[in-house]
Parts: structure tokens; sequence; C-alpha cells
């Protein structure tokens, strides 16, 4: 079957590949790589034995959207990267989170009717929970005023989704993620941000490598123990292999509701501080780092109760803060090498 991957060429897209193609799906990448480079596609096919087809294509644009799903009918999933991804970026400039983020989600569902596509699969994000009153999250918790523009849109497609399920025949899978860390142990792909990083372990790998001089720390007046706010921190394969399972699920026809939602996370919650010392300690570098004001747009501290995605999708992430660490630093040292 083929599989729509929106985004493909993205860190947690393409690590999404790899598990597809290593399931025997067929893949189809859509992706403007305004965020990413060519070159992900020459090592998936490195590490799958497999090249995934490639469509460059910015799915804001209506005509350019049809015209993907025209060319390929036989679609049975899509899954949903394509968007812009910075907390921090998106309070700056809204306008283009907006713009990128609702439009290409439109675009995609109003294509899908071109095609027998069972469905959709949408990466989403725990930002649409804003800054939770207890924890762990569930599921069933109501979304709450987003703290950033990113956060909003996340919330906006979610509802764009479920109205347009009820209108039309096809159904959607939700994945809530906390946040992502790690590279795949090949180190043939990971997280490669371009320009100055705005995620945690990118610029942690990248100071620690001496691409950056000093790691800004944003806070550490928060009501946590050491003062840093706190995540649920996931390895990006073990994300990965949740949206195969919710594909299957998809196709399979498993679906108990024809929306439905999953928080995918370990269930356990690491401080920033907590994040370096573990790098600190699977790497055996020191971290310069120092305490800047808080940033806009970040909230204080969240992390999942994945119990529901454990039981429905049979799926648990396995690896570990000092695995997840272990697998950025060694990504850090194959991107200097090359």
């Amino acid at each position: 079957m083929k599989i729509l991957v929106t985004g493909g060429a993205g860190y947690i897209g393409s690590h999404t590949v790899v598990e597809l193609q290593n399931k025997g799906y067929d893949v189809i990448i859509a992706d403007d790589l305004s965020n990413s480079h060519y070159s992900v596609i020459d090592n998936i096919e490195k590490i799958t034995g497999k090249r995934p087809e490639f469509e460059q294509i910015d799915l804001k644009f209506s005509k350019e959207t049809k015209d993907l799903f025209k060319k390929y009918p036989d679609i049975a999933a899509v899954i949903h990267f394509a968007a812009s991804k910075s907390v921090g970026e998106s309070v700056k400039v809204p306008l283009k989170y907006y713009r990128n983020n609702i439009n290409s989600l439109v675009n995609v569902l109003d294509s899908m009717d071109l095609t027998k596509c069972f469905g959709i699969v949408f990466s989403s994000s725990c930002t649409v929970y804003g800054q939770p009153d207890h924890l762990p999250i569930t599921e069933s918790y109501p979304m709450q005023k987003a703290w950033s523009p990113y956060g909003h849109t996340k919330q906006i497609c979610e509802e764009i989704i479920e109205n347009e399920v009820k209108a039309s025949k096809i159904n959607g899978i939700l994945l809530r993620y906390f946040n992502p860390i790690g590279a795949h142990e090949s180190s043939l792909i990971g997280e490669l941000p371009l320009g100055i990083p705005d995620n945690l372990v990118p610029y942690i790998t990248q100071t620690a490598i001496g691409k950056r001089e000093i790691l800004r720390v944003f806070g550490n007046d928060y009501n946590t123990p050491d003062g840093t706010p706190i995540r649920d921190y996931i390895h990006v394969v073990d994300l990965a292999k949740a949206h195969v399972c919710a594909v299957e699920r998809l196709i399979q026809n498993q679906m108990k509701k024809r929306v439905e939602i999953f928080n995918l996370g370990t269930g356990k919650g690491y401080s920033v501080l907590e994040a370096i010392h573990a790098f600190e300690k699977v790497s055996g570098k020191k971290l310069n780092y120092k305490i800047v004001e808080r940033r806009e747009g970040d909230i204080e501290k969240i992390w999942a109760d994945a119990s529901f995605a454990n039981q429905e999708l049979g799926w648990k992430a396995e690896k570990t803060l000092d695995e997840m660490m272990d697998s950025a630093w060694k990504w850090e040292q194959h991107l200097i090498q090359q």
C-alpha cells in the first residue's frame, strides 16, 4: 500500500518513512524542503535499501496539492507532518504559522477525496493542552488556551479534522506527542535544524561539538525542583513506530471511533538541567551553559499518561533518556565528519 507522508524529509517524518518502509509500505514524500535537505532521501535509501518517491511541493497551494493527489490516486493513507514547528518563532511571526500549518492541512483534506484514502494520521502536539493543572496528562484533559501560536494552530487543525470527519468518509487519528529527541541508530538521519536551533537537544549537541559558544537555559525560576522547565522526552524512533501502528489501525479498520486521540510520550518528565546532565554523562563532555530570562511561549511542566496508546495501539516507548542523548551525540559527531 502507498502511504503519503507530508513533511517526510523532516526530522520526525524521515524516521517515520524508514519505519514504514521497513514494514513493507511504499512511501511518497511530499516536502517543500523549507526546513530539511534533499540528502535525507538518499540517507533513507541507505538505511532501508529502498528509495521513497519524492515530490517537492508547497502544500499551502491548493492546485499543486490536488495535482499531487491526482498523480497518486492509490494513496491508502496520509501521515501529515508538514508544518512550521518552532514555538519561539511562532510568537515572533504568528501569521507564518497560521498560514503554513492551517492552509496545508485544509488543502490535504480537500484533496483526499481524489483517492481511495482510508484517512489521515495527524502530527499534533502536547502544546494543545496549554499548561495543565494536574499531571500526568491524559487524552481526556480539555484543551486550555494555547501558550503560543504554534500550539494554537495544532488546536485548530485538530478541530478541522474532527469537523471534516463528520462531513466525509475519512477517519482521523490525532497523535499528540511530547518532546522528540535523538536520532536513528545508523546516524544517517536525525534532527538537523536550519540556523540556530530552537529545540534543546540540538542546541546541546551543537554546543558540545563547538558549533555554538554557549547553551542558553531559558529560566530557572519555574515551580519545579531545580527551577527549569520539565518535559517528557521521547526517542524519535519510538515516536516513528507509533505512527506505523496508527496507520495500520486506520487501514485495517480497527478504530473504535472515527476520530481517535493518543498521547505519545514516556510518562516521565525531566527538567532542562536533568537533560543537560544526562548528556554530559553519556558524552563525557562538560557543557558551557548559562541561565537567561524565560522564553515567551514556554510552559512550565508537562508529561504524558501514555497508557491509552500502550493499550490500544500496542505501542510503548522503549528508549531511556541516556539512550536518547547518546544517539543525538553520535548523530552530531557524524555530521561534523561530513
